[in-house]
């Protein structure tokens, strides 16, 4: 589906639109990076409540992906989408110097006082004056080291990152302009203690404990964790087969909800006109206001309007994920989308009235938004019976290259594009047999049987 852009509040739509204008690339790019970057604004400050009466509490953070090639201008996007956040990230870096350079020379001050209280506490010690001493010593104290806000992250260990949560508890958004290397990062062997770390900051309102000999024991208060990133349709499907093969099957593909792969136009417009500044106010402006949101550990919840609309909608997806008819990475896909329409309504919410109390208004706007999302997950994982269908379809062009009878083996053996693992082969030659243009008999060697294929020429 194209972007619904009246799916978004007036200073998103308008940037968003423009900035697709100016850039020529798609305003899906510019979008989901703008929500995602705002979701980490929002953090843990405020968390929505779909029941009236249930404790369920859902942080708004998001997830989120932009998919396309390497002329698709993915990461013009995403910069003229993140302004605003880095704009407010120098800012804070300015405020940090200075608290820095005043840390240091209160720093200083305390050790010149340190000193003459141990002097004085000495003189005291010596006059058996004991107590007297230590309540010298006690009185004497350090400033406080100041933290520097962050804002965003682009590449750190877990253990940093868990440093880095500590001093920004309400979040960060994880910002990488290829998520493909830490995709396979996280689907190695070795990456599976990231893995289990990264799925915690999903969720966004847990604790985590790391345990380390360098670093020795280090609590996560807050686990608060945005990301948005680009990638090339080539470089996710490896992790897409992985999610639908059962070995990277924990769901952490379906956490990334905001992923989106347009149509790239063939056409190019110039266009060389001066910005409108007051669309570029307003959309840094909602930055800045939901920034000055108190953390209060306050809660949204749907009006009366908006309620049974959510309640209608809940109903109709999860009937919709339990019937069957859906891959089970699609209806894994469905049921974490409860999250992905409490965040997107209290954002626009908080955008439009900056209330806590989320219209239907607001709803129907995170929902049409959410068909549109669904859209885009849908044709990226069809990235495997797509691949298996262009698979079959090599092997039978090439079909006199091959003995007959042949083997999976046979296959392996040419090193075709697309056919170079054993699934991928495997996977083509289902599609081959299933529609009849082979017949599949197993040929006893006395161990496993081998199964070796004859073309049928009714197919």
């Amino acid at each position: 589906m194209d972007l619904p852009l009246e799916a978004l509040p007036g200073p998103l739509a308008d940037f968003v639109e423009d900035i697709s204008t100016r850039q020529q690339c798609p305003p899906d790019y510019v979008a989901v990076t703008a929500l995602c970057a705002l979701s980490a604004v929002v953090g843990n400050k405020i968390k929505v409540c779909p029941k009236r009466h249930d404790d369920w509490a859902l942080v708004p953070n998001l997830w989120g992906a932009v998919v396309g090639g390497p002329a698709s201008s993915k990461s013009p996007a995403m910069g003229a989408a993140l302004a605003p956040l880095k704009a407010m990230e120098r800012e804070a870096w300015k405020v940090y110097e200075q608290e820095k350079a005043d840390y240091e020379a209160e720093l200083k001050l305390a050790s010149i006082e340190e000193k003459k209280a141990q002097k004085d506490a000495q003189k005291l010690s010596e006059k058996g004056n004991r107590e007297g001493a230590m309540e010298l010593l006690r009185a004497t104290s350090k400033p406080d080291e100041p933290n520097r806000q962050r804002l965003i992250v682009n590449d750190a260990t877990i253990e940093k990152l868990g440093e880095l949560l500590n001093e920004n508890p309400n979040g960060l958004l994880l910002v990488r302009d290829e998520l493909a290397g830490w995709l396979s990062k996280l689907s190695g062997e070795e990456g599976q203690g990231d893995r289990a770390f990264y799925l915690e900051c999903y969720d966004g309102d847990g604790r985590y404990t790391f345990d380390r000999i360098g670093r020795g024991t280090v609590d996560i208060e807050s686990t608060t964790l945005s990301i948005i990133g680009g990638i090339q349709p080539a470089r996710i499907a490896p992790i897409i087969r992985g999610a639908t093969r059962g070995s990277d099957d924990d769901g952490l593909i379906q956490r990334v909800q905001l992923a989106v792969w347009p149509d790239i136009s063939p056409r190019f417009k110039w266009h060389d006109v001066e910005p409108e500044k007051d669309i570029y106010k307003a959309y840094a402006d909602c930055f800045r206001r939901l920034a000055a949101l108190p953390r209060e550990g306050k809660r949204a919840h749907f009006d009366e309007q908006a309620q049974p609309l959510f309640v209608e909608w809940m109903e109709e997806m999860q009937e919709q994920a339990r019937s069957g008819s859906l891959h089970p990475v699609m209806a894994a896909h469905l049921v974490k989308m409860p999250k992905t329409v409490a965040a997107l309504s209290l954002i626009f919410e908080l955008i439009e009235t900056g209330e806590t109390s989320i219209s239907a208004h607001s709803l129907a706007m995170a929902l049409e938004l959410t068909d549109y999302l669904k859209s885009h997950a849908e044709r990226l994982y069809s990235i495997v019976s797509n691949s298996a269908i262009k698979g079959a379809k090599l092997i039978l062009q090439r079909r006199d290259k091959l003995p007959v009878p042949f083997t999976a083996r046979n296959i392996r053996r040419k090193q075709w594009q697309g056919l170079a693992n054993s699934q991928d082969v495997d996977d083509a030659i289902d599609v081959l047999v299933e529609h009849r243009y082979l017949k599949a008999m197993p040929l006893q060697t006395g161990g496993r049987p081998t199964w070796q294929y004859f073309w049928n020429m009714e197919g």
